[in-house]
């Protein structure tokens, strides 16, 4: 084959639209759903040649697939674009004008607080129904009662059921896109048929995490119920269909129910967290953490080279694979560092003093973040500031309180933590300069350990 420049880079993920059997042995065969990454393009544009999850390699028709792209919606991702919150009925009415029979919004009730209001465009007119909030269950007419709202209009969009019509167009709120409309258009929903859900492994406010299985492979699931709960992991979903690097936490893809049902899908790891006390013996400890926190470094120096901040860097947030690499996960606070964030979601033990007092967020708070869990590491999983009531904590870290030493933790390691809790941020070093210190301190640290096991020999 002659190969020519592709209009995929080398490593472009897609995913197959249909199935191909494959017509000769230099065909790549796949099923609908497969992940599949673009090698090279042959002479012939109409055809790749790509790998698929297993390593096999073979050629692919180019119309068969999708490219993979990241979520990067110009709009808010809305599960409910058709929800407008507190609007009037005046200004419900404004929104459907012109009428046209079947289309519809819903807002909250004015009169009715905690309840709300379906409104819908039927023969020149808008109606107005009250859902009904009771023994948290929604209703409309005391006899067909839902979970949540998703549920109710999926209902009346499939029959009108008393209404005076079928639910047929939404009328999006401003500025709002559907969330299922775009990650079906970037290529990431997958087929709630080829995942099978096993063992509970996680429980949180927002539901399950679940072992699961999709199409032969091991996975992680986030199972969100609630409608939302699971409006507010679609900013983390989207999140992680823009990042893509060794040791962070992938994304395989999600399922989005009309239900209101979210399934978040991940590589599947061994370990919850940095599980500290799986360590034998000191020496196995400054072996085996020292290559955890350098790569915990790659990949924040992989979000900082994309402008991404975490802000909630913390050992807890750090799986641990089968192979023993470490990957940083929860991306539910992560946003493009331009972006504000509510301080009140943030741990207190872990942030930065200016992102808690001025919500000033940038790769440098996250730095400050990664001094702490540093110290965790080395503290064999303490919560830091031990013995500092939670309220005192700011006011004491402001004053210029940095955290002893841990035991045992040498003292260059020790001197990266104070230079990450720098109380001015630009003081502090960036997560390049933090991987190349890093580097030399594993190369100093290694060749002791190799002078240690020849002298006990």
């Amino acid at each position: 084959m002659t190969e020519v420049q592709t209009p995929w880079p080398q490593g472009t993920e897609c995913v197959a639209r249909y199935n191909f059997k494959g017509t000769s042995e230099q065909d790549l065969p796949f099923n609908k759903g497969d992940v599949l990454t673009i090698i090279v393009v042959t002479k012939d544009p109409n055809w790749y040649k790509a790998k698929n999850a297993a390593g096999r390699e073979g050629t692919i028709p180019a119309n068969y697939v999708q490219k993979r792209e990241g979520v990067k919606s110009g709009g808010k991702l809305s599960l409910m674009p058709w929800f407008h919150g507190k609007i009037t009925r005046d200004q419900a009415e404004r929104l459907l004008y012109p009428p046209q029979t079947g289309e519809f919004l819903v807002r909250e009730s004015t009169n009715f607080p905690g309840d709300y209001t379906l409104c819908v465009s039927c023969d020149g007119k808008v109606e107005h129904y009250r859902i009904i909030y009771h023994d948290g269950k929604l209703t409309i007419d005391d006899e067909e009662y839902f979970e949540n709202l998703m549920q109710l209009v999926e209902h009346y969009t499939k029959d009108a059921d008393g209404l005076c019509t079928r639910l047929i167009k939404p009328k999006l709120e401003e500025g709002t896109v559907a969330a299922q409309d775009e990650f079906s258009r970037s290529g990431w929903v997958i087929n709630r048929k080829d995942l099978k859900l096993q063992q509970v492994i996680g429980k949180g406010e927002f539901g399950d995490v679940k072992v699961g299985d999709y199409r032969g492979t091991k996975v992680a699931v986030k199972c969100i119920k609630n409608d939302a709960t699971a409006q507010a992991f679609i900013a983390e979903a989207s999140v992680m269909t823009q990042l893509r690097h060794n040791n962070l936490v992938q994304l395989l893809g999600v399922i989005v129910e009309e239900n209101g049902s979210l399934y978040i899908v991940t590589e599947y790891m061994a370990k919850v967290g940095l599980s500290l006390s799986d360590t034998v013996n000191m020496k196995c400890f400054k072996v085996f953490f020292l290559y955890l926190y350098r790569d915990v470094c790659e990949a924040m120096a992989y979000l900082e080279a994309n402008n991404f901040v975490h802000r909630d860097l913390a050992a807890r947030n750090v799986l641990v694979s089968d192979d023993n690499i470490a990957k940083v996960s929860d991306f539910g606070l992560t946003k493009e560092a331009s972006s504000t964030q509510d301080t009140a979601k943030l741990p207190v033990k872990w942030t930065s003093p200016e992102a808690l007092r001025e919500k000033k967020f940038s790769t440098k708070s996250d730095v400050w973040s990664y001094g702490i869990l540093l110290w965790e590491i080395y503290s064999f999983g303490r919560v830091p500031y031990p013995r500092i009531p939670l309220k005192d904590v700011v006011p004491r870290v402001e004053s210029g309180y940095k955290m002893d030493c841990p035991d045992g933790c040498p003292e260059v390691v020790y001197n990266i933590m104070k230079q990450c809790w720098n109380l001015d941020p630009a003081s502090r070093p960036s997560f390049q300069m933090l991987k190349e210190w890093l580097q030399h301190i594993s190369q100093g640290m290694g060749k002791k350990i190799e002078r240690s096991d020849k002298s006990e020999k």
